[in-house]
């Protein structure tokens, strides 16, 4: 494309005449030109990018935020898992320890510490909606976490007192797994593996084939060594302090063990076998506390972890037949 060309008007002459630059001078001025349209341009750039994406500083600001919200979110999830296991152990300990040492149960209330009065975590709300969100659940819940903490170490202190004090009570107390195996039924309401009728299943069937050692779960004094109806062979032992503890279905009697004979925790007393009415050999057992069939499962607690509790539990609650 041809230059384009100027012209100025000569007055002397009466027309327009074109202006004639110096060859240096047009390379400065179209250099000129072209500088300060990139200055410009550069300027306009720099300002959009200052308006939409931030500068250096906002930028690593921003990814910063985002960072810690990412961890606030991850430790939200931490929380959420530590409520649960604390309600696991909140749980153990009304059921199990409280129930069995004959302690008061802590009502959920009374677990979860509410507090009232003002606001205690306005100071969030100067913060976006988001981060206001998410600072007042974490904070809180940490709170309440803390406050639920304390009482339970208050009453496994009370536990713990209660049986420094009742040492020799609770050498009576059934609190061990007769027999070496694995749960198969549980106690409450049941089908019957012969008659075909739900019918009350006053104690837990373990997994035992015939000939399996079983043991006292606590000291006392043999009550009855013989054949009883569809117990088939039966032991029961009367622990003292309002507890029985029933053996059923065996094949045999260790030696040494017949009606009125000191038993110690933890003592052979005899051997599984399916004598009686059953559907098979198990190993029958029945815990009794002032007269009434209780849960055997929750006298377990010198035995079995947190983990194999909420284990047979399960098993407990979802197989509706018994096996005798």
């Amino acid at each position: 494309m041809s230059d384009i060309k100027h012209f100025y008007y000569d007055n002397e002459k009466c027309e327009f005449v074109p202006v004639v630059y110096e060859k240096k001078k047009k390379v400065f001025n179209s250099l000129s030109f072209w500088a300060i349209n990139s200055i410009v341009m550069a300027s306009i750039a720099i300002m959009v990018l200052a308006n939409f994406v931030g500068s250096p500083a906002e930028i690593a600001l921003k990814a910063e935020n985002e960072a810690l919200m990412s961890q606030l979110e991850t430790t939200r999830v931490s929380i959420t898992e530590l409520e649960g296991e604390l309600n696991t152990i909140s749980e153990l300990d009304n059921e199990m320890y409280r129930s069995v040492l004959g302690l008061n149960p802590i009502s959920d209330d009374e677990r979860m510490a509410g507090t009232g009065g003002t606001d205690p975590y306005e100071e969030f709300d100067l913060y976006s909606d988001d981060a206001s969100e998410m600072l007042r659940w974490t904070a809180s819940r940490l709170d309440k976490l803390e406050r639920r903490l304390s009482i339970q170490k208050l009453s496994f202190d009370e536990i713990k007192s209660y049986y420094n004090q009742n040492q020799e009570r609770l050498k009576h107390v059934p609190a061990i797994r007769p027999v070496n195996g694995i749960l198969l039924s549980g106690f409450g309401p049941r089908i019957h593996p012969v008659l075909k009728y739900r019918r009350m299943h006053e104690g837990i069937d373990f997994r035992a084939s015939i000939g399996t050692e079983i043991f006292s779960t606590g000291e006392g004094t043999v009550k009855y060594a013989g054949r009883r109806g569809n117990y088939g062979l039966l032991i029961e032992i009367d622990h003292g302090f309002g507890y029985v503890s029933r053996y059923a279905h065996m094949s045999g009697f260790a030696d040494g063990i017949k009606t009125g004979a000191k038993i110690e925790r933890g003592q052979l007393i005899g051997y599984s076998g399916e004598s009686g009415m059953t559907n098979g050999p198990h190993l029958h057992y029945e815990v009794y506390y002032k007269g009434k069939p209780v849960d055997p499962l929750n006298y377990l607690f010198a035995d079995i972890t947190p983990e194999e509790y909420l284990m047979y539990r399960d098993i407990a609650e979802n197989n509706p037949m018994s096996m005798d």
